[in-house]
Formats: C-alpha cells, sequence, structure tokens
C-alpha cells in the first residue's frame, strides 16, 4: 500500500525524498540550522522545489554553508558567486548571507547558540498543527512576525514573516504535515 504524503511534494522524487526524510523534523543542530535559513533566504519569490534543486550547488559555492567562513566573505568572494550559475545569483541575497552569517554569530555569542535562540519561541518543543490540505497551511502566524522582527533586529536580512514561516516549518519548530501523512505521527 503506497504511504500518503503531503500534497505540495507529489510527483517529483526529489521533492518526496525531501519530506519524507527532512520536512518537519526537528533541527537543533545549529550548522543545519544555518543552512535552512540560508536556502528559505534565497527561496523567497521562488518555488522550494527550485532551491531544492540547487541545494548541492549552494553547498559547493557557499562552503558547505560554513557561516563562520561565510562570515569573511570578501567583495571578491560575492562577485564570484554572482556569476556562478548554479545558484541563484541575486545581489541582495549573497550579501544577505554573508550577513545573516554575521548576525547569526552574535546570536550564538547571545545565547550559546542559534539553537537555543530559535527554539526559545516555541519552548524548545515543535508546535503540532492539524492541516488537513496543505493548501490551508498559513504562509505567516503571530508568532513568526515576531521572530522576523527580532531577526531583523539583530541585523538579519531577507527574513520576513513568510521567510520565517517556512523556516519553521523545515527545521520542526511547527508540525504541518498533514493529519493524514505518514509523517504527521513520525515528526
Amino acid at each position: 500500500m503506497e504511504k500518503h504524503r503531503c500534497g505540495w511534494c507529489l510527483g517529483d522524487p526529489l521533492y518526496e525524498t525531501y519530506h519524507d526524510e527532512e520536512w518537519g523534523v526537528p533541527v537543533y543542530d545549529d550548522a543545519k540550522l544555518f543552512e535552512f535559513l540560508i536556502l528559505e533566504t534565497f527561496q523567497a519569490g521562488l518555488s522550494w522545489i527550485t532551491i531544492l534543486r540547487k541545494r548541492e550547488n549552494f553547498r559547493n559555492a557557499f562552503d558547505n554553508f560554513d557561516y563562520r567562513t561565510i562570515a569573511e566573505y570578501s567583495d571578491d568572494k560575492i562577485e564570484a558567486l554572482l556569476q556562478d550559475a548554479g545558484i541563484i545569483r541575486n545581489r541582495l541575497k549573497v550579501r544577505a548571507t554573508v550577513t545573516n552569517a554575521q548576525a547569526f554569530m552574535k546570536v550564538q555569542d547571545e545565547f550559546g547558540s542559534f539553537s537555543n535562540y530559535i527554539w526559545d519561541f516555541v519552548d524548545g518543543q515543535p508546535i503540532t498543527n492539524k492541516i488537513e490540505h496543505y493548501k490551508t497551511a498559513p504562509a505567516t502566524t503571530p508568532l513568526s512576525d515576531t521572530i522576523s522582527k527580532d531577526l531583523k533586529k539583530r541585523g538579519f536580512k531577507f527574513v520576513g514573516s513568510t521567510v520565517v514561516y517556512a523556516h519553521m516549518q523545515a527545521t520542526g519548530m511547527v508540525n504541518d504535515h498533514e493529519t493524514k501523512c505518514f509523517r504527521y505521527t513520525e515528526v
């Protein structure tokens, strides 16, 4: 018998694998949280499948998402990234990645880890929603509004409420799997 999956991922093996193995799984590792933050910022205005298809290119271009290295990127490195056809070549988003790496480390200094900071917004536990159909899932919530404002106050860029909510979904801060999805109870 075929497993029931959330409707948004159906029909593309890459999407289905991402859904089955990563989406909505709680992430407490700072390196992985940073990776998702960067991918979500590049996704702004685009489809997630576009980003997933370029994920390995992003990983290679951005030094395996090493925020310490990215925080030190020179203007020459930024210009080289803007010539890389394997990623999204948006100057503001590339520069925001450098800014966000710097802000990320400041948050780590203040809270001990980015994970401590971000998960404190949900008291360290995922919020389990009851989504019947993926199209009824919210794009933003009052909580994502709050987190977005706080990130911006801390110097982060491209972290509007929609980006933040997508990050919350991807990293398991909220469980927005459809209630009939086999992953709903697993995560």
